[in-house]
């Protein structure tokens, strides 16, 4: 009985400890996760925003351009995506010792720019035109796929005259440009058909000029040329050549073969020249800028192609039935370049000095600079320079575009 009493006893006893003793233990747990909960929510108090939470249309930016913490780390710091017009939700994390707190934010990418006009002083129209002469005018924008032009002021076509009115044009976002001009109704007069003169540049001139350790000289040529005397070609020191492959009939038209692409290629393999290829492009939309790649892509598959494969859009008088942004025409380049490397070959932007400094935005691929001129003053990169279209050389009848290649970098 005693033994029993002590046995009730002593599990009494152990039993209020262990009540204690778990009660003091879940006191103690409760007491340190209000502890966290404190540090947690002194770190979250710490994290500052900027003031500005805009960032412009395809500016660079990082979620640490807009929110920091001076007594934590931040977990990854990645890139926003700022091609997309509109507010983003973005989430962030904020680490001190082993102390992690997410935050949430929001920032907003903003079209601050004005849309690009092509117009001078004045502006020219004949007489009695019923064309929408303000949709002939070059308007494009960096964002906006159609920015709305329009002018305001009196004027009469059917008369002969000088009208001063002012342009404008506003795109989505309401970034204005307007400009004043004089809208000249004219009536044509014979002297507007006359041929304008023109000068010829000889390939020896060009070689004498442009050829060094790091340059090659070359042309390029497509059914313009005609029947070319390659093996003159080759005796003339022509040292690479960019040949058309094709185009399409307009946009959305049907795959044009260049009549002279074949005997221009094959002939050039046979003499030993290196050949490129560029294909003159109509696309207006990311699944014609693909398909005009793979086309291309199955022209050449028979032969060794040395040089890059280039894009070759410069549709400028017809800019604004596109309905396309600067943005989104630079990606109708970087996809129809993309499936070009992908295929394995070298892709390359083409175009005039102007349109790479005021329409085309930057690509990760090499440029083929036009500008008709003895020295460039372009600023861009670029691997291949189109110095003349009026270009005389041994083996071609006709005038042909003359070209520096840079092996390295642009001397």
């Amino acid at each position: 009985m005693i033994k029993r009493i002590i046995f009730v006893s002593f599990l009494c006893v152990f039993v209020c400890l262990t009540v204690f003793w778990i009660d003091k233990s879940k006191k103690e747990q409760e007491k340190e996760k209000q502890e966290q909960l404190e540090q947690l929510e002194q770190l979250r108090s710490e994290i500052v925003l900027v003031e500005d939470l805009t960032v412009p249309f395809l500016k660079e930016a990082k979620v640490s351009d807009f929110v920091s913490n001076s007594n934590a780390t931040l977990v990854r710091d990645y890139k926003i995506d700022t091609s997309k017009l509109g507010k983003q939700n973005l989430h962030v994390e904020f680490q001190q010792d082993d102390f992690r707190v997410g935050y949430d934010f929001t920032v907003e990418v903003v079209d601050i720019t004005p849309p690009t006009v092509f117009i001078g002083n004045s502006y020219s129209v004949k007489v009695g035109s019923q064309e929408n002469f303000v949709d002939k005018i070059f308007c494009g924008d960096d964002a906006d796929s159609n920015p709305k032009c329009t002018i305001e002021g009196d004027y009469d076509l059917n008369t002969v005259g000088t009208y001063p009115v002012l342009f404008k044009a506003e795109d989505a976002s309401g970034n204005q440009i307007t400009k004043n001009i004089n809208l000249s109704v004219y009536k044509p007069t014979s002297s507007e058909n006359e041929p304008p003169v023109s000068s010829k540049t000889p390939f020896e001139e060009v070689v004498k000029n442009y050829k060094t350790e790091n340059t090659k000289i070359g042309i390029d040529v497509s059914r313009w040329q005609g029947n070319i005397d390659f093996d003159a070609l080759k005796e003339a020191g022509v040292e690479f050549i960019m040949i058309r492959v094709g185009t399409t009939n307009g946009t959305g038209g049907k795959y044009v073969l260049d009549p002279y692409f074949i005997q221009n290629i094959e002939n050039a393999k046979r003499v030993g020249i290196p050949v490129g290829i560029y294909f003159y492009s109509y696309a207006s939309n990311p699944l014609q800028a693909y398909q005009d790649a793979k086309w291309v892509i199955e022209q050449i598959k028979d032969y060794q192609i040395d040089l890059p494969i280039a894009f070759d859009w410069e549709n400028w008088s017809y800019f604004n039935d596109y309905d396309v942004s600067f943005y989104e025409l630079t990606n109708l380049a970087n996809i129809f370049l993309g499936v070009v490397k992908r295929a394995g070959y070298q892709g390359m932007l083409y175009s005039s000095k102007f349109y790479l400094e005021n329409i085309w935005l930057p690509t990760n691929y090499p440029t083929w600079l036009a500008h008709y001129t003895k020295k460039t003053n372009y600023q861009g990169e670029y691997q291949f320079w189109q110095l003349c279209s009026d270009g005389r050389v041994n083996g071609i009848h006709d005038t042909v575009d003359i070209n520096v290649w840079y092996l390295n970098s642009q001397e």
